[in-house]
């Protein structure tokens, strides 16, 4: 249809091949094909089915749309557009007869229902005579032909339904299955066509009416819409169009770009009206707005002035409330002060006597801390010498374990004595852990023992100083009361007895005073000693301190020894798979390197070289490598 349309409208197009399916329909429904011989099978009393298709057989022999199968009498192939379709011809005949007697026929469309009216129509090509052959093959042939009469008078639209799976359920979509099913209902083939052709047709009069705006200017002066049509189209630069009679023949997708260029074109006519709308509103709202604020000022000002005034009036009012207020307050202060400095003389006298004595107090409390804290000096003094000590330790026992480390790596040549150096070093490791564990439980023991001596010291050295403190107290207090005796008693009676008990006390009390001093000297000594002892026990710990540090960088370096000789002999073991594996590779090649050494450690021999830092390198020379 569509090439007999570009036909009509003389258009210059080449002629699209196509499958066309007249020679199926010929087949079956043509004057002497397969509805006709049915038709006329079914007219003789004495056909089979074996006869109609012995009649198809030799009918159809010669045509290309019919196959004979060679297993069967019965049936017969037709080669339609989706494929092969073979029929049995077996009930052919029964189906095809139409048993329904004509009187019986206007008896059923005589009725008044609807429903049975309508379940046997009368055709309009059947005669009246009742004795005619009626068939439903020649009944489908008679509704085919007014569906194609109907379909060649409208301009139908189709609307193709696809399955989309065999299951009927959503959400499955089987690809194969649809293009089957698109390709044997003609839309692929439909498709290709249009696409090859020209599937956008537009009238003069309805493209200049759409895409007129596209050149309004081109429009002026010209009343023929083909050539306006030519200039729009030479206007938009658009290739591969053609204009017929009646109409502008589009290819794909340029329908699509006039459409936005158009809509292009009318956004901005849109923008322009809106702009100058919104310029229109916005004076209008300007003008109104001004006039309003010319008012709105106007009133402002004068309100402003009389709040001014009326501001100036109430602070000539305030200035002068404010001058009696502050003299009043003036009187107030000066007899709030003056009562209050009487009384804060008062109190500064009681706080310098109150001072005074604290100061006294807090002098003797000074004292008393100094000697606390002097002691706490010492002994933080001793723990960190201590702690000095066994870091001393630890750095020359390390210092110890990198010479003995540096001696086995001189010795070390080959795999057997990098192992047996390996297992010295672990044992030699397990003995310093060992030793260092003991180490550390004997230092713990030694300073428990010396904290609980000190502390012995120095509360048996609190309780004697508190024994002196209250044999002073004690003194003084009873002098105290002997010498307030005396003033009170009588100057002539009991003078002398008096005096010679408050002799006899004082005696007695300075023997006391006497002894606890000597048992205080004696206390100093024993803590002197004590302390002796104590320096005694930090040296001691110091050299544990240096011994210990030595053997934790000992075992550091002998843990890198050993690592180091773990990783050298794994280097080694894979070189020897490597080679292996190079050896069963190149196997024809054998004989040819049956001059060359068969270990891979004769190939690299490890060459030992004093350096500074224990590095592996290649010699440049040989290409072996050197241990440093």
């Amino acid at each position: 249809m569509e090439q007999e349309e570009y036909t009509r409208e003389e258009i210059n197009w080449s002629y699209i091949e196509f499958v066309d399916n007249q020679d199926v329909l010929d087949l079956i429904e043509k004057k002497g094909g397969l509805i006709a011989l049915l038709d006329e099978a079914c007219m003789f009393p004495r056909s089979t089915h074996e006869t109609f298709a012995q009649k198809l057989y030799t009918t159809f022999k010669n045509n290309k749309r019919f196959v004979k199968p060679k297993l069967s009498r019965t049936d017969f192939t037709v080669v339609h557009y989706a494929g092969d379709v073979t029929y049995q011809a077996d009930h052919f005949l029964d189906k095809n007869k139409d048993y329904v007697v004509a009187e019986h026929q206007d008896l059923l469309n005589a009725s008044s229902c609807p429903f049975v009216a309508s379940l046997f129509p009368t055709l309009p090509e059947e005669s009246s005579k009742s004795s005619k052959f009626s068939s439903i093959g020649s009944r489908f042939k008679l509704q085919l032909q007014s569906l194609m009469e109907t379909l060649s008078s409208t301009e139908p639209h189709y609307i193709r339904c696809v399955k989309p799976n065999n299951l009927l359920k959503p959400a499955i979509f089987e690809n194969t299955n649809v293009i089957q099913q698109l390709r044997c209902g003609g839309v692929l083939e439909a498709i290709r066509i249009s696409c090859a052709g020209y599937p956008t047709r537009k009238t003069f009069y309805e493209f200049v009416n759409r895409f007129g705006v596209l050149g309004p200017e081109l429009l002026e002066g010209s009343n023929d819409d083909k050539i306006a049509c030519q200039k729009i189209l030479e206007k938009m630069k658009l290739e591969n169009y053609q204009i017929g009679k009646t109409k502008v023949f589009l290819r794909a997708g340029q329908m699509a770009d006039l459409d936005a260029r158009r809509a292009e074109v009318l956004g901005k006519a849109a923008r322009i009206i809106q702009r100058l709308m919104r310029t229109y509103i916005a004076r209008k709202q300007f003008v109104l707005v001004r006039r309003s604020t010319t008012h709105l000022q106007s009133f402002v000002r004068g309100t402003l002035v009389r709040n001014l005034y009326e501001c100036m009036r109430r602070e000539a009012a305030a200035v002068k409330i404010q001058k009696n207020v502050r003299r009043h307050k003036a009187r107030e202060s000066y007899l709030l002060l003056q009562a209050a400095t009487v009384t804060l003389q008062t109190g500064l006298r009681a706080m310098s006597a109150r001072k005074e004595f604290r100061f006294r107090k807090e002098t003797k409390a000074a004292v008393h801390i100094q000697a606390r804290w002097r002691c706490h000096r010492d002994y933080s003094h001793y723990k960190n010498m201590q702690r000095a000590v066994l870091t001393y330790q630890c750095a020359w026992r390390q210092r110890l374990a990198r010479r003995e480390l540096r001696n086995l790596k001189m010795a070390a040549r080959e795999t057997g004595a990098l192992k047996e150096a390996k297992d010295k070093l672990e044992k030699r490791v397990e003995e310093l852990t060992w030793r260092l564990g003991l180490e550390k439980r004997l230092r713990t023991d030694l300073e428990e023992a010396k904290a609980q001596e000190i502390a012995k010291l120095q509360e048996t050295l609190h309780d004697l100083q508190l024994q002196v403190e209250e044999a002073k107290t004690m003194a003084t207090k009873e002098r105290e009361a002997a010498r307030k005796a005396i003033e009170e008693a009588p100057p002539v009676i009991k003078e002398t007895p008096v005096l010679v008990e408050d002799t006899e006390k004082v005696n007695s009390l300075t023997a006391e005073v006497d002894q606890l001093k000597a048992l205080l000297q004696t206390e100093r000594q024993a803590t002197e000693t004590a302390k002796k002892e104590h320096a005694e026990a930090e040296r001691r710990n110091e050299e544990l301190m240096k011994k210990f540090e030595g053997a934790e960088k000992k075992i550091e370096q002998l843990q890198d020894t050993a690592q180091r000789l773990e990783e050298k002999a794994t280097n080694m073991e894979s070189e020897n798979k490597v080679l292996r594996q190079q050896a069963v590779a190149i196997s024809p090649t054998a004989k040819a390197l049956a001059a060359y050494p068969k270990s891979p450690f004769q190939l690299r021999t490890p060459e030992i070289v004093n350096a500074p830092n224990g590095e592996v390198k290649s010699s440049p020379v040989s290409g072996k490598n050197i241990i440093i």
